[in-house]
């Protein structure tokens, strides 16, 4: 779907019929849950709620033609306007184009049947939040392979972000997101971005993801005073840094950054925390990932490091496999089997080509299947041609029996598959 920013009027054709009041006029109730979107002049059917906020609600979509996307619908604010939904829109469309960043695929006005007419973005549905990711953590944190590949794809966002000159300022495990198509982390929610040394907003960051200086800048504005300046780019380093010391220790850390012990020598405590943790892999790329978020971390905000320059830290040129933790949260369009076939079989020519059909026979029945491997090592990998028919087959097939074996379904990196790269996977 290309990205469009000409604005077009829907409506919602239906409500929750649970909810029996409507909504008074230039009010939106936040308990309704619309079923039907007219947007472009196609019907979208609402599935599900994905969140709600103060401001905004966001829904997933789908068309009749299966397409799947997110709708975030503003509220109109106490002022009476949408200065939020032009605020996020005008943002959006600045920094369209960033494979790290989330798609705005177009904006339109929909008009609600109790006569309420709110504004709304069309965006790019993303799959799991970093923030799920830490619950489905262990105390033990996560591998480093899931640790880098999220810390790359923030740092080449922001080092885009900040290269047009906005600061995203509301950096959290919540708005980082994976795309299981394009297979990466994408930052969402620019709700409060600004452009640098412009900064429209007294209130930034969300509490425990705060820079020393928005914690400072916030406490001043609650005191009814003005500080010196605005908080820079900075700011989204050191939410980062927070992120990715909480991935890595698999623990939140909202009320160890709120003690004064941590204001007054984090560094010792990030120390702490590498040295207290059991860790399988080598030390040296843990001390190159504990540097990388320190440099993050300073408390003056003019030491600390740029995306830019995060991005040349050593601990990006080390080679990780994935944990086969990390193919089983991170969805992808390609499907890998275990436990489906004894090696023996694959060496006969003619039973090999019986499994082939057999196994592509079955995979057909939740999607679309664009290729199918199953090398003679095993195990055995399957594309579909979208992520979303990947997740039901890996839902469906896993715990599945095939030839008397139970099945176990993990998702494959679609790029190692069309390399024909075969991971070893840590276990």
């Amino acid at each position: 779907m290309a990205c469009c920013s000409s604005e077009t009027s829907g409506a919602v054709l239906c409500s929750d019929v649970s909810v029996a009041m409507a909504a008074s006029p230039g009010s939106v109730d936040q308990s309704m849950k619309p079923v039907l979107f007219e947007i472009f002049g196609e019907i979208w059917n609402v599935q599900a709620r994905l969140g709600q906020g103060v401001s905004a609600s966001v829904y997933r979509v789908s068309s009749g033609r299966a397409s799947s996307a997110a709708v975030k619908e503003f509220q109109v604010d106490s002022q009476g306007g949408d200065y939020g939904y032009h605020k996020e829109r005008s943002v959006l469309e600045d920094i369209q184009g960033h494979k790290n960043i989330v798609t705005l695929y177009g904006v339109f006005t929909n008009h609600s049947c109790q006569g309420v007419s709110t504004r709304c973005l069309l965006l790019e549905l993303l799959d799991v939040s970093v923030s799920e990711l830490l619950v489905r953590a262990s105390s033990q944190g996560h591998s480093m392979w899931i640790i880098q590949h999220c810390a790359r794809d923030v740092l080449e966002a922001l080092s885009f972000l900040h290269r047009e000159g906005y600061v995203h300022a509301d950096l959290k495990p919540r708005n980082v997101l994976w795309s299981a198509d394009d297979e990466c982390f994408k930052l969402i929610d620019f709700g409060l971005s600004y452009k640098e040394g412009n900064q429209d907003v007294k209130y930034i960051q969300t509490d425990g993801y705060r820079a020393p200086e928005a914690e400072l800048q916030n406490s001043l504005a609650q005191a009814g005073l003005e500080g010196d300046a605005s908080c820079t780019s900075a700011v989204d380093l050191w939410s980062l840094g927070i992120i990715l010391l909480e991935m890595f220790s698999g623990i939140k850390l909202k009320d160890t950054v709120r003690s004064q012990e941590w204001k007054d020598n984090n560094s010792a405590i990030i120390d702490n925390i590498f040295a207290s943790k059991i860790v399988v892999c080598p030390a040296i790329p843990v001390y190159h990932l504990r540097d990388l978020i320190k440099s993050m971390l300073h408390n003056d905000p003019k030491h600390r490091s740029t995306a830019e320059k995060a991005l040349t830290s050593p601990f990006f040129s080390i080679p990780f496999a994935p944990h086969i933790d990390d193919l089983v949260m991170l969805p992808t369009p390609v499907l890998r089997l275990l436990n489906i076939i004894d090696d023996s079989h694959l060496y006969n020519d003619e039973e090999y080509e019986d499994i082939v059909e057999d196994m592509k026979e079955e995979c057909q029945k939740y999607g679309a299947v664009v290729s199918l491997l199953i090398p003679k090592e095993n195990p055995g990998k399957g594309q579909y041609a979208n992520a979303g028919d990947s997740k039901e087959a890996q839902r469906l097939l896993t715990g599945r029996t095939f030839d008397g074996k139970f099945v176990v379904a993990t998702f494959y990196p679609l790029s190692a598959y069309k390399r024909g790269y075969l991971y070893q996977t840590v276990q």
